[in-house]
């Protein structure tokens, strides 16, 4: 990774939550809304990478992007619906899941590529969706759960016993997360570096020529990959930690000062 001025790129992805969304108003800055279009009038693609599902970006659709990162790089599209990349979470990581939350109190949902179920729904569950700005999902049939076609699922378990559940119930998955609310399960070896992986090669851009933005754990691949990755003044410490620039919040115009940092703007 190297942060110098005025470097040769031509691909900017951006993480959701906490990145071009704020928590406080649960909007894209009009700063934000600005520099995403001059960006993409230099001709420098802008993509999206996130933990939501393809399905759950309506709000952020109103804004051009030259595509989409989703399932934390478990399912990606171009913007005119081409389908570069998905892949399900191993169908017995999904049984074990279901059979360990029949036997332990664990909520978690379920996310497919057209629909969310969830397995139960208490004040955790429905104050996380809110502060998402989302519907609470549906609760699933629990005696009739697709487990082939799972893109990724939320766990709703705290930090310090995510390791120990994961090698046990979910040993062919990888668990990230950017709240201590709950981790995102997806398949083992998907990351948002996956995502732009395909983006690079479908658009024939080098890796040396990308940048990244973001605040969460399930960002920390992407910025690590990137030329450029730089952390949102409000992003988890750990995600400055391995960060080349940190940045304002982005209440505080923080992409827009960033991409005019490294004179992209």
């Amino acid at each position: 990774m190297n942060s110098n001025q005025n470097p040769n790129i031509k691909a900017v992805f951006f993480d959701v939550d906490g990145t071009l969304i704020s928590f406080k108003t649960n909007k894209i800055p009009e700063s934000t809304q600005e520099a995403i279009k001059k960006l993409r009038e230099k001709g420098i693609k802008v993509i999206v990478a996130t933990g939501r599902s393809i399905n759950s970006l309506d709000h952020i659709k109103h804004i051009d992007f030259d595509g989409f990162i989703t399932f934390n790089g478990g399912y990606c599209m171009t913007t005119d619906g081409n389908i570069m990349f998905k892949k399900a979470i191993n169908a017995e990581d999904i049984k074990n899941l279901i059979n360990y939350s029949e036997k332990s109190p664990l909520s978690f949902s379920l996310m497919y590529e057209n629909k969310v179920e969830i397995n139960d729904v208490n004040p955790e569950v429905v104050g996380m969706y809110a502060h998402l700005n989302l519907p609470v999902p549906p609760l699933h049939d629990k005696d009739n759960v697709d487990v082939e076609n799972v893109l990724q699922a939320n766990i709703f378990l705290g930090p310090d016993e995510e390791k120990v559940f994961m090698e046990k119930v979910m040993p062919n998955s990888v668990a990230s997360r950017w709240t201590p609310l709950f981790a995102d399960v997806n398949p083992g070896g998907i990351t948002k570096q996956n995502g732009i992986e395909y983006f690079c090669k479908h658009f024939g851009i080098d890796f040396a020529e990308t940048m990244a933005f973001g605040d969460g754990g399930n960002d920390i691949s992407m910025l690590k990959f990137v030329k450029i990755g730089v952390a949102m003044g409000n992003a988890n410490e750990n995600v400055k930690e391995i960060s080349d620039y940190v940045t304002e919040e982005v209440d505080n115009h923080g992409i827009e000062l960033a991409l005019k940092h490294f004179g992209l703007l």
